[in-house]
């Protein structure tokens, strides 16, 4: 087809020529609105080909995920890959790479890369310049993003979807400060510094248990960096060198390592234990009363928010508040309430 004939349509539909081969060419990933005005301008200067039906093809989403083999982003995968299944393959492709969170600049160079062909992108990243560059180009090349899990606040995002981490921590902190029944120091065991989520938890925690509990010595956090042999070392270094542990908060991964060096030092079942994430590891925990609470992200619900909000968006147009419409409800899960 001429270039100018592609002009002449796309002037009438007033779109972009890119748009004006997209509908004609069935390439996807253009709104049911814009598809009619592309082929009511066609019709109209009497386009002599065959135009295609009026109908769009599956919008094609990415989706980026953390591949550092924890129980929640492991749900993620399946619940997205479900969510995808159930809105069918005439409505939405699904595309996942999994980065590790130790290589900000290769999930960076993955967006750039996936935004040239994709309609919209849900991704979970860390505040590394990179990646904020990423997603500003995304921006620009009208490819709308969605955050998950943890928030990237200066990025250029349609949303984000997730639960308020910093409540989280200040949750788990006021359950501690309730339940530690004995004298001793209470330890915090987190993952990757430079994860926001983490971060947010912590402060939480720390904010809660000075206000509450200031007899209670808060001892220096340990950053097992989402590494298992790491956590282990830790912890069994700290647990060696503290006489008397009430408590400990775990915010991130390493459920079973922080129970192995619990059971070690005797202390598993004695102390106030509070974590993360409700799956098999902290479910058996809770079951044998060694664990007292799981905080829970539900998983589930951002998949579903995110692909929601992201299909309103693409479909009609819809805005929706940053925070607001991607809020997700935690759950707190004891020995008595286990699904």
């Amino acid at each position: 087809m001429k270039k100018l004939t592609l002009e002449t349509v796309a002037k009438i539909a007033g779109v972009g020529i890119a748009t004006v081969d997209r509908v004609l060419n069935e390439r996807g990933g253009v709104s049911p609105e814009t598809t009619r005005k592309v082929l009511k301008a066609a019709r109209e200067i009497g386009l002599k080909r065959l135009l295609p039906e009026e109908y769009r093809h599956a919008w094609q989403i990415e989706v980026f995920l953390s591949n550092n083999g924890s129980s929640f982003f492991q749900q993620l995968v399946r619940y997205f890959s479900e969510v995808a299944g159930e809105l069918g393959y005439r409505r939405i492709t699904l595309h996942k790479t999994l980065v590790a969170e130790s290589q900000p600049e290769k999930l960076a160079q993955s967006i750039i890369a996936r935004s040239a062909t994709r309609d919209g992108i849900i991704v979970f990243g860390h505040d590394y310049p990179p990646v904020y560059r990423a997603l500003a180009l995304c921006r620009s090349r009208g490819v709308p993003v969605v955050t998950i899990v943890t928030d990237l606040p200066d990025a250029e995002r349609l949303c984000h979807v997730g639960i308020d981490q910093y409540q989280a921590g200040r949750t788990a902190g006021l359950l501690m400060s309730k339940i530690v029944n004995q004298p001793g120091d209470v330890l915090m065991v987190s993952g990757r510094f430079d994860y926001l989520a983490h971060r947010q938890r912590i402060a939480g925690f720390r904010e809660v248990m000075m206000q509450r509990a200031p007899q209670r010595h808060l001892r220096e956090v340990l950053f097992g960096l989402d590494q298992r042999d790491t956590i282990r070392t830790l912890l069994d270094s700290s647990l060696s060198r503290s006489r008397h542990v009430a408590g400990l908060y775990n915010t991130g991964m390493g459920n079973s390592e922080v129970s192995e060096m619990l059971r070690l030092h005797q202390l598993l079942g004695r102390c106030s234990y509070i974590t993360h994430e409700l799956y098999s590891v902290t479910h058996q925990l809770l079951r044998n009363d060694e664990l007292a609470f799981a905080l829970d992200q539900n998983a589930q619900q951002h998949a579903r928010l995110a692909i929601d909000l992201l299909l309103r968006h693409l479909e009609n147009g819809y805005q929706p508040d940053v925070y607001q419409d991607g809020k997700v409800a935690l759950r707190l899960f004891t020995a008595e309430n286990l699904e």
